[in-house]
C-alpha cells in the first residue's frame, strides 16, 4: 500500500534522547559557553543548534576539536584564514598539526579498550578462512608492522600508496599505516577493470601498489593477477608492489613482496603479546598540518578522467567525529557495519567509526546475507544503499522478526533517495514490537566531502520519505534559478559556507589558493562564492529535507520540473519492475520525448496490461505530462561502479553522442547494457 510522504513513523523516547551522543555534547556546550543563547541543553531544539553551528562556524568547529579532545597541537592561530571558500585560499586551523591514524588508534593505548574488539571481518557464507577479529591492541600492533614495512620501502611524507583491494582487514591496516607516515592513500575495488584503475592511479604517480591476487563474489572466485600486472605496467613511478595472497595463500607475483613479508616485526599473539618475547610494536605518528593530504578519492569518471579529490587529515577527523557521533549516534560499544567496497567513499566513512571508538565490521562479498551478518556480529548500526532496502522489501523479507537484531539501534540509507515505502518497510519489517529505539537515517552528501550534507538526528522524529535535518556545520540551502534561497520549494542544493572536509584541491589542479581552475569549475561557476552540489533538494519549514535526484537529469515537461526520484518511486513500486531509468531528451528551448526503460523481474513480461497500469499510475501520481512517450525493456540499467544510475550519459547517447564518448565503460558496473540504449527511429 502506498505511503504518504511525511507520514510519522517514529518518535524518540526520553530514554533515547537522554543517552544520545548529541545530548552529551549539548550538556557540555551549555557548561562551556552561552553561545547558543543559554538554550544549549537537552531541551534545546535541533534547529537552534544547527543555526548556531552555521552562524558561528569558527566557534562550532573549535568546539568539536575540544569536545572530542582531538590528539594534536591546536596552535594559537585562528580557526580560519583566507577564504571564504577553498578555491579562494581558505585554510582551516592553519596553526594546527595532527595525524588521522593517531586519532583513529587512540583507544589502543587505553587499558580499558586494548582487549576490546576493534575490527570484525567476514566474507561470504560458506567461504573458509575469511573470518577474523582484531582487538584494538592487535590492530595497532599490525599497523606498526605495516608502517615499518612501508618505511623500509622508502615510503614517507607525501608519497602515494595505492591499493587494489577488497574490504578486508589488510586494507584498513595499510591505510592507517600510510596515514601514520604522512603518506597519502588511494584505493580501488578489485572489481574495477584495469583501464578504470589506471585512469585513476596514473594521475597521482604512486610510489607503492598494494593488490590482491583476486576476490570472491556471489560464490565465485575471480583471479586478478593479470589485471594487477597491467596496472603495474602502467605506473612507471612505482618503487614497489605488495601482493596480498587473498584467494590463494601461495600466490606470488614476480618482483613483488607479499603482505606477510611486509610485516617486518614479530606478529603478536591473540592477546597482543609478541610470540618471541620482544616488546609489542607500537606505531609512530608523523604530525602533519591540518590540511595535509590524507587520501585521494575520485569522481565517478563516467565521462572523461575521474577527478582526483584530495581531502586533508584535520578536515576528515573533525567531520567524521561530528557526523558519526551526532548524526549516526555512534560511540564506544557500538558495532558499525556499512556495506561498501574500497572504491566508494562509504568505506572511508566506515573506517571513521574507529575515531569514535566503535567496532567496525568489514565485509567482502555479495549482499546476499547482510541481515544475517548483522545478527551474527551484533551490529548496532547497519548501513546500506537505498536499493538494498527496497530489494529487501520486494523480496518480502522480515529480518526483525526472523533474526535476532536486538542490538540494532540505527539503520543508514544512502546512494539514492529512499522512497516513503522504504521508510515504512524498515519500521514494519526490521523494527519489532516494543523496539522503540530504532532510528532510520537517510543521508545524502557526496564523495566530494566524504560525508552527508543532510541526514539523521536521534533528537528528531522520523517521517516517511523525509531526511530529518541539515548536518551541523553544513549551511545547506535550496536556490532557485536566480540564486535566491527558497523554502518548501525544490531548488539546487548549495552550501553558502565552507566545510572542513571540502577538498583541499584536486590532484594536478593547482592548489586552490593559486588557481584550482578545475575545482572552481566543478562547484562554483553557477553561483559565485557558493558551492553548487548538483542535487535537487526541498527544505521544509521545520528543517526536514527531501532529495529529488541529480539536477542535471531533471524531467522538465511542459514547464513542470521534477526530479527523477519521484518517477522511480512510482515505477519501481510495481512487483514486475526490478529497476528503471527515465530520460527526458528535451533540450533548452525544445521539447523532447520522455523515454522509460525497465528491467523486469523474473517471469514478468511487459504486455499491454502492464504498460497500461504503468501509464495510469504515472498519470495519477505525477501528471499527464509525465506519462512516457516510449517504454522499452532492457536487460539491466547502466550503473557506475558505486551503484548510481547513469542518467546523464544515457541522455547524451539518445541525443546522438556515441556511447564510447558519453560514458566510460571501465567506470561502469555493467557496461554491456549500454548497447541497449541507442536512439530509436
Amino acid at each position: 500500500m502506498p505511503v504518504s510522504e511525511g507520514s510519522p513513523l517514529w518518535e524518540p523516547s526520553e530514554e533515547v534522547v537522554g543517552r544520545a551522543q548529541i545530548t552529551r555534547y549539548l550538556r557540555w556546550l551549555r557548561n562551556r559557553t552561552e553561545a547558543v543563547g543559554g538554550a544549549a541543553g537537552p531541551a534545546a531544539s535541533y534547529d537552534e543548534l544547527w543555526r548556531w553551528s552555521v552562524g558561528s562556524l569558527d566557534e562550532f568547529w573549535d568546539s568539536i576539536w575540544d569536545y572530542f579532545d582531538v590528539i594534536g597541537h591546536r596552535g594559537g592561530g585562528p580557526v580560519r584564514s583566507g577564504g571564504p571558500m577553498p578555491v579562494d585560499g581558505l585554510r582551516w586551523f592553519p596553526s594546527a598539526t595532527l595525524n588521522y591514524a593517531e586519532n583513529a588508534l587512540r583507544r589502543a593505548g587505553d587499558p580499558a579498550f586494548r582487549d576490546r574488539t576493534a575490527v570484525i571481518f567476514r566474507g561470504e557464507r560458506g567461504t573458509s578462512g575469511t573470518g577474523r577479529t582484531l582487538t584494538w591492541a592487535e590492530l595497532a600492533g599490525e599497523v606498526a608492522q605495516a608502517q615499518a614495512g612501508l618505511r623500509s620501502l622508502g615510503v614517507g611524507r607525501g608519497d602515494r600508496v595505492v591499493a587494489y583491494v577488497p574490504n578486508i582487514p589488510e586494507a584498513l591496516i595499510l591505510f592507517l599505516a600510510t596515514a601514520s607516515l604522512g603518506a597519502i592513500w588511494s584505493s580501488c575495488s578489485p572489481d574495477f577493470g584495469a583501464p578504470s584503475v589506471v585512469d585513476r592511479f596514473t594521475q597521482i604517480e604512486p610510489a607503492v601498489l598494494v593488490a590482491v591476487d583476486g576476490y570472491r563474489y556471489n560464490g565465485s572466485a575471480y583471479d586478478r593477477t593479470g589485471v594487477v600486472q597491467e596496472i603495474r605496467d602502467a605506473l612507471p613511478t612505482l618503487r614497489a608492489t605488495v601482493l596480498i595472497p587473498y584467494l590463494d595463500t601461495e600466490a606470488r607475483l614476480d618482483g613483488a613482496s607479499t603482505y606477510g613479508e611486509l610485516l617486518t616485526e614479530p606478529q603478536p599473539d591473540a592477546a597482543g603479546r609478541p610470540v618471541d618475547g620482544t616488546p609489542a610494536p607500537e606505531p609512530r605518528f608523523e604530525p602533519v598540518p591540518f590540511d595535509h593530504p590524507l587520501w585521494i578519492l575520485y569522481s565517478s569518471g563516467t565521462t572523461g578522467l575521474p577527478k582526483p579529490i584530495v581531502q586533508g587529515h584535520g578536515g576528515i577527523v573533525l567531520e567524521h567525529l561530528k557526523a558519526l557521533s551526532f548524526h549516526q549516534d555512534l560511540g564506544p560499544g557500538d558495532v558499525f557495519l556499512w556495506y561498501t567496497t574500497t572504491g566508494w567513499m562509504m568505506w572511508n566513512y566506515l573506517v571513521g567509526g574507529l575515531l569514535v571508538g566503535a567496532s567496525v565490521v568489514l565485509y567482502d562479498g555479495a549482499p546476499t546475507d547482510l541481515w544475517e551478518l548483522a545478527a551474527e556480529t551484533g551490529v548496532t548500526y547497519f548501513g546500506v544503499g537505498a536499493p538494498y532496502l527496497m530489494a529487501s522489501l520486494k523480496q518480502g523479507l522480515r529480518p526483525g522478526r526472523d533474526l535476532d537484531l536486538s542490538r540494532l539501534r540505527g539503520i543508514g540509507s544512502t546512494g539514492s533517495p529512499l522512497p516513503p515505502e522504504g521508510f515504512a518497510w524498515v519500521y514494519d519489517a526490521v523494527g519489532r514490537s516494543g523496539k522503540a529505539d530504532l532510528l532510520l537515517g537517510s543521508l545524502s552528501g557526496g564523495t566530494d566531502v566524504c560525508t552527508g550534507f543532510v541526514g539523521p538526528c536521534v533528537l528528531l522524529p522520523v517521517r516517511a520519505g523525509i531526511i530529518q535535518c541539515r548536518g551541523l556545520g553544513a549551511k545547506v540551502a535550496a536556490y532557485d534559478p536566480s540564486g535566491r534561497p527558497v523554502i518548501d520549494e525544490v531548488g539546487e542544493l548549495v552550501l553558502t559556507e565552507p566545510m572542513p572536509s571540502m577538498p583541499i584541491y584536486f590532484w594536478n589542479d593547482p592548489p586552490a589558493g593559486t588557481s584550482g581552475a578545475r575545482y572552481r569549475e566543478s562547484y562554483f561557476t553557477d553561483y559565485p562564492g557558493v558551492w553548487r552540489h548538483g542535487d535537487w533538494i526541498k527544505i521544509l519549514p521545520d528543517g526536514g529535507c527531501v532529495i529529488y535526484g541529480r539536477s542535471d537529469s531533471t524531467l522538465n515537461r511542459g514547464g513542470v520540473r521534477m526530479g527523477t526520484s519521484d518517477f522511480y518511486r512510482v515505477v519501481e513500486a510495481f512487483d514486475e519492475i526490478a529497476d528503471s531509468l527515465v530520460i527526458d531528451t528535451g533540450q533548452l528551448g525544445a521539447d523532447g520525448r520522455l523515454i522509460l526503460y525497465v528491467a523486469l523481474s523474473p517471469s514478468s513480461t511487459l504486455d499491454d496490461e502492464l504498460t497500461g497500469r504503468l501509464r495510469a499510475a504515472l498519470r495519477s501520481a505525477l501528471s499527464p505530462r509525465h506519462v512516457p512517450d516510449e517504454i522499452h525493456v532492457v536487460p539491466g540499467i547502466p550503473r557506475t561502479l558505486s551503484g548510481k544510475k547513469l542518467e546523464v550519459p544515457v541522455r547524451k547517447i539518445l541525443q546522438g553522442v556515441p556511447a564510447t564518448k558519453a560514458a566510460n565503460p571501465d567506470a561502469m558496473a555493467n557496461p554491456e547494457v549500454l548497447a541497449y540504449f541507442t536512439p530509436r527511429a
